[in-house]
C-alpha cells in the first residue's frame, strides 16, 4: 500500500498524513526485525546439523569407552574399586542411557575425569577408544552445543523483537483499513472491493460463504 502513489497525491489523498507518517517508519522497523529473525533462524538451522553430527560421535565414543571400561572390570583387568572414579557404583555393570544432550555431557565429563584420576594412580590406559579420542569428540560436541544454545537465544531475541513491534503495526494497519474502507463505502461492491484490494486489503471468505466479487 505504501508504494501506491495515489494515496500521496494531494488532490486525491484520503489517507491521513499522520497515519502515513507512522506507517513508513513502522514498516521499516518491522522489515528489519523480520530480516534479522530470518538470518538468525537460518544460522541456527545450519548449525543444528553440525551439532547433531557431533552429538552422534560423542555419544558413540563415550558409550564405547564405558563398554570397554565395564568389560575390563568384568575381566579383572581394572579393579571394580576404581569404578566410583568414573561415577559408577562398584556393582554397576550396565552402560547408562546416552540419549540426551545432558546425559552425554554428564557422562562424558565423568569418564574423562575418571580415566585421568585412575591413570594418576598408576593404572594402564584404556584403548580403542582412548580417552584422548573421547575427549576430542566430547570437546567438539560441547563447542557445537554451546554455539547452538547461543544461536537459539539469538533467534529467540529476534523473534521477541518482531513480536514487540506487532501491536503498533497492527494498530496502524487497522487505522489504514478503516480509512480505506470508509473512503470507498459509497461505491458499489464490485468497485469497493477492487479499489480496496489495490491498496492491499485482501478479503477472505469463510467456508461455504458465497464469493461476491
Amino acid at each position: 500500500m505504501l508504494d501506491n502513489n495515489e494515496i500521496y497525491v494531494v488532490r486525491n489523498r484520503f489517507i491521513d498524513w499522520q497515519t502515513l507518517n507512522r506507517a513508513q517508519p513502522a514498516y521499516d522497523r518491522l522489515l528489519t526485525a523480520c530480516e534479522q529473525y530470518k538470518l538468525a533462524l537460518a544460522a541456527q538451522t545450519r548449525n543444528r546439523h553440525k551439532m547433531e553430527r557431533s552429538m552422534q560421535l560423542a555419544q558413540m565414543y563415550v558409550g564405547h569407552f564405558i563398554k570397554v571400561l565395564l568389560m575390563s572390570v568384568e575381566r579383572g583387568e581394572i579393579k571394580k574399586q576404581h569404578l566410583p572414579l568414573y561415577g559408577f557404583a562398584e556393582e554397576d555393570s550396565n552402560v547408562p542411557l546416552l540419549n540426551t544432550v545432558n546425559t552425554i555431557k554428564e557422562w562424558g565429563q565423568k569418564i574423562i575425569e575418571g580415566e585421568k584420576a585412575r591413570l594418576k594412580k598408576g593404572g594402564r590406559p584404556i584403548y580403542n577408544p582412548s580417552i584422548g579420542m573421547v575427549s576430542t569428540h566430547y570437546d567438539i560436541f560441547i563447542t557445537a552445543s554451546t554455539q547452538q544454545n547461543e544461536l537459539q537465544e539469538r533467534t529467540k531475541k529476534a523473534g521477541a523483537e518482531v513480536a514487540k513491534l506487532r501491536p503498533e503495526v497492527d494498530a496502524i494497519l487497522q487505522d489504514l483499513w478503516n480509512q480505506i474502507e470508509k473512503h470507498y463505502e459509497g461505491e458499489p461492491p464490485e468497485v469497493r472491493f477492487k479499489k480496496c484490494r489495490e491498496l492491499g486489503i485482501i478479503y477472505y471468505y469463510r467456508r461455504h460463504e458465497p464469493h461476491e466479487f
